[in-house]
C-alpha cells in the first residue's frame, strides 16, 4: 500500500531471521526511528509491486475457489508486521542491493552497527569496554569489581530508541553481570541502585533466572524485598504476584556485609 504523500514515514520496522553465523546479539525485530536513517532507508527502497488479484475477483474462478475460506486469519496478524499507520513502513522480507547492505546485521557501515555503536557510547564509562566487546559479538567475562547496582542502573536506564537494533544487547549485557550472583549481593544492589535500576531489579527477581533458584537462595532481606514489592505494586503490577510468591523473607539482621 502506497503512503499518502501528505504523511511522512517516521518509523521503519525490520524483521530478521535468526542466523547461526550472524551477529549473536542481533534482535529478530527492531525499528529505525532516527529521521536521517529513515530517509536513508527510503532512498534505497525497492519499487513497489502491484499485488496479485484475489481469487474471488476473477470472473473465471471456479466455484471451489470462490467458496474457499482461509483459516489462517483466525490466528491474527502480528501487529509488528501488520499496520495501517502510513507513518510506519515495514521492510519487505526479501531484500537486495543497497537496501540489503544498509540493513545487513554484520555490515560495519550498516544501520544495525550504528545502533550498537550508539549503545556502547551511552554505556557507563566503567562498562564501556565490556559493552564494546559484546557489540562486536564477543562473549566477554563479567567485569570484575563492578557493583551490581551499576548493572541494574544500566539495564534500567531510559534509552532514546528502546526498539532499535541494540535492544537485545541492552537487555542481555547487564543481565550477564547478574547471573549467578549471590542473593545477598543482589539484595544490597537493590538498596543501592536508582529508580531505573529498581525497575530492572524487579524484572530480574521476577525472571526465571531467580525464581528457579533453590528456596535457600531465594531468601531476600526484608528491606530489599519490600523495595521490590513496593516498586512492582506501583510500576510493574504484572510482576507483583511472582515476587510475592517466590521471594522468601529473611530478616535484615542476618545479612553480613564486608
Amino acid at each position: 500500500m502506497t503512503n499518502p504523500p501528505s504523511v511522512a514515514v517516521e518509523r521503519v520496522r525490520v524483521r530478521d531471521a535468526k542466523s547461526a553465523d550472524g551477529h549473536p546479539y542481533h534482535p529478530t525485530r527492531y525499528e529505525i526511528t532516527d529521521p536521517a536513517e529513515v530517509a536513508e532507508v527510503l532512498a534505497v527502497w525497492p519499487a513497489e509491486q502491484v499485488p496479485e488479484p484475489r481469487s474471488g475477483g476473477s470472473a473465471q474462478a471456479g466455484p471451489a475457489i470462490d467458496s474457499f475460506e482461509c483459516m489462517c486469519m483466525e490466528h491474527g496478524a502480528d501487529p509488528f508486521d501488520a499496520t495501517d499507520d502510513p507513518a510506519i513502513r515495514p521492510v519487505p522480507p526479501v531484500r537486495t542491493g543497497p537496501l540489503a547492505r544498509l540493513l545487513d546485521r554484520d555490515a560495519p557501515d550498516g544501520i544495525p552497527a550504528r545502533h550498537r555503536a550508539r549503545w556502547v557510547a551511552a554505556a557507563p564509562e566503567v562498562l564501556r569496554g565490556y559493552a564494546g566487546a559484546m557489540a562486536r559479538g564477543e562473549d566477554p567475562p563479567r567485569p570484575a569489581r563492578i557493583p551490581l547496582a551499576a548493572a541494574f542502573s544500566w539495564q534500567g536506564a531510559v534509552r532514546g530508541a528502546p526498539t532499535d537494533a541494540a535492544s537485545l544487547l541492552a537487555e542481555l549485557a547487564p543481565a550477564r553481570m547478574l547471573v549467578g550472583a549471590a542473593t545477598e549481593d543482589l539484595a544490597w544492589a537493590v538498596r543501592e541502585t536508582d529508580r531505573g535500576g529498581l525497575d530492572a531489579a524487579v524484572r530480574f527477581f521476577a525472571s526465571e533466572e531467580f525464581t528457579t533458584r533453590h528456596p535457600k537462595r531465594r531468601r531476600v532481606p526484608d528491606t530489599a524485598r519490600d523495595l521490590l514489592i513496593r516498586h512492582a505494586r506501583s510500576h510493574r503490577p504484572r510482576d507483583l504476584p511472582v515476587l510475592e510468591r517466590r521471594l522468601l523473607r529473611m530478616p535484615d539482621d542476618r545479612v553480613r556485609r564486608s
